[in-house]
């Protein structure tokens, strides 16, 4: 008798690893970036000097926006499920749709600061 994995638990293992490693999870382990500067009680902006420079808290917020679009295409693949009540599936497709443009705009916004950001001048 031979153990077949759940296909969920290995679909979720995926995703999982993949959000990591997209987030910037390899660079935290190995770099052991500080969290933020806090001074006198008073956290400090931080501008890094170079391209590799980053907090935690950037990867971590990256690793939650790419979870909140997953989960969005999740809702809309969700939504196929139900042709038989098409207001249940536009719902699903609707809340998918707009978790998914949340997290694509956020981390757009955090790719390409200057170049998209809607407050230039």
């Amino acid at each position: 008798m031979t153990l077949k994995p759940s296909t969920i638990f290995l679909s979720a293992l995926a995703i999982g690893a993949s959000v990591f490693l997209l987030g910037g999870g390899i660079y935290d382990i190995l770099e052991q970036p500080i969290v933020a500067f806090v001074a006198e009680g008073r956290i400090i902006p931080y501008y890094p000097q170079a391209l590799n420079d980053q907090l935690l808290g950037e990867s971590v917020a990256s690793m939650v926006l790419y979870s909140i679009g997953i989960i969005g295409l999740i809702l809309m693949y969700r939504s196929t499920k139900f042709a038989y009540n098409p207001r249940e599936a536009f719902t699903w497709l609707m809340i998918g749709s707009v978790l998914f443009l949340i997290g694509w705009v956020i981390i757009e916004f955090f790719l390409f600061p200057s170049t998209i950001s809607p407050f230039q001048p």
